[in-house]
């Protein structure tokens, strides 16, 4: 080489010129494109699963819509605890929704770029599982597989706790300085201490109570109580969303609820102050929906229709639910409850904060931010806010607050994060750096090392 002469630097590949940004929950995949060209992404919201109805007809991912008839219906989902664990179906929905010609977000792996999300603290070999799928089976130009929390930091904070910004205008394509994270969703509940967008791994903490859990322990409830709903769990899991609440006071709840001793039942045991609600079941002939409405006592005498003469229509099946309303969602709180040796997610932030300095304390006690289904739960937030509260040093502002959207949260962080170009670039890694470098590498970096 003649002297003085310098080889130029390859620049790599062009970056693709769309992202396509996968929340892969256990539930729900929450996906769209992102770019920045695309002003404001919207994510389309998949149900994870295979299902087959009675009729043994299979739905898959979206295709769930099109379903009318959810008695019996068996699922079979790629995701769990969390984790991706049967990637033969999670390959069947991703096909489906993203690489057929006729799904809605059809794109060409090859010419796009993937962000992928993951529970924290996944084992190394489903992370290296699921690199070899991206790249292999499917071949993304570029790959970003991360831990979900980590992308609501790059979500408006401002938005959720409005404080006038001082100086300059805060350009929210940064990642928040400082935030714990807690994330309630299908599988389980976690929280994640953010700093600077990165999360301090030896505070992640993880309590085995989520959607899930919460769906099935109503079933239980209800079949013991009422009807046998074992194989309508779809069904439970919509009078859950429908009717349960987070109790601000449940000694007082369970009062109101309790039916009082063997042959003297209490006055006000059958509207309990209010906590009773009827749940009308769908017959999917009429009605392919339930619904709520308030306890009507002399509802369950409309069942005996059937035996007076009357047409069947004029019956409803109906559910009655008192202290299921709040004793389930509980679980959150105290999962002791059902023998689960775990601390409440209150505890279980304060042993978070345990694991960082104190110094930091103030600024993760006023930045705690609820994504995931669970935060709907109606008076989750406040009972949160008030337990934590209790529980830190009286000095301390403690701010809890639910994303707009919990559900699509991150994924409008990844999405966010998609738009810069720069940042997204740093922390992918292309299909020709896969090839010369390995899997083992690729695991390397995305923890940072």
């Amino acid at each position: 080489m003649a002297p003085g002469h310098r080889r130029t630097k390859s620049s790599g590949p062009v970056p693709p010129a769309r992202t396509l940004v996968i929340d892969n929950g256990a539930y729900t995949i929450k996906a769209g494109f992102s770019s920045p060209s695309i002003d404001a992404p919207t994510p389309s919201i998949i149900p994870n699963c295979l299902a087959r109805d009675r009729d043994k007809k299979v739905y898959v991912g979206s295709e769930l819509s099109k379903c009318r008839d959810f008695g019996e219906i068996a699922f079979r989902r790629p995701v769990d605890k969390g984790y991706v664990v049967n990637w033969e179906a999670q390959k069947e929905i991703w096909e489906h929704e993203f690489f057929d010609d006729k799904a809605p977000l059809h794109c060409e792996p090859k010419d796009t770029g993937l962000i992928l999300t993951e529970a924290p603290n996944a084992l190394p070999q489903l992370q290296l599982n699921c690199d070899q799928v991206v790249f292999e089976e499917f071949g993304f130009a570029s790959y970003y597989r991360c831990a979900a929390p980590t992308l609501n930091a790059y979500t408006d904070i401002q938005a959720i706790f409005p404080i006038p910004p001082r100086g300059a205008a805060i350009d929210t394509q940064l990642a928040a300085e400082i935030l714990l994270l807690i994330d309630s969703g299908y599988s389980h509940t976690t929280t994640t201490p953010l700093l600077l967008g990165k999360p301090i791994q030896t505070a992640v903490r993880r309590l085995d109570v989520g959607g899930k859990l919460m769906t099935n322990y109503l079933t239980r409830l209800l079949s013991l109580r009422q009807y046998d709903m074992r194989n309508d769990t779809y069904l439970v899991n919509e009078i859950k969303e429908a009717t349960c609440y987070v109790s601000k006071d449940f000694k007082a709840d369970m009062e109101q609820t309790w039916k009082g001793p063997k042959g003297d039942r209490r006055p006000g045991y059958a509207t309990s102050g209010g906590i009773a609600k009827d749940y009308v079941l769908p017959d999917y002939h009429n009605r392919s929906k339930g619904y709520v409405r308030d306890h009507d006592p002399s509802a369950a005498g409309k069942l005996k229709a059937l035996t007076s003469g009357k047409s069947a229509e004029a019956a409803e099946d109906i559910l009655t639910l008192r202290n299921e309303r709040f004793a389930v969602p509980e679980l959150l709180f105290n999962p002791s409850d059902i023998g689960i040796r775990q601390s409440g997610i209150a505890q279980m932030a304060m042993e978070s904060l345990s694991q960082v300095p104190f110094g930091l304390w103030p600024g993760f006690l006023a930045n705690i931010v609820v994504v995931g289904g669970n935060a709907n739960i109606d008076g989750f937030i406040s009972r949160l806010e008030g337990e934590i509260r209790a529980l830190t040093p009286a000095e301390c502002i403690v701010r809890v607050g639910k994303a707009e959207d919990p559900i699509v949260n991150t994924w409008k962080g990844g999405a966010t994060l998609a738009k810069d170009v720069d940042a997204l670039s740093k922390l992918s890694v292309t299909k020709q750096e896969y090839e010369e470098n390995g899997a083992g590498w690729v695991v390397r970096k995305f923890r940072g090392r």
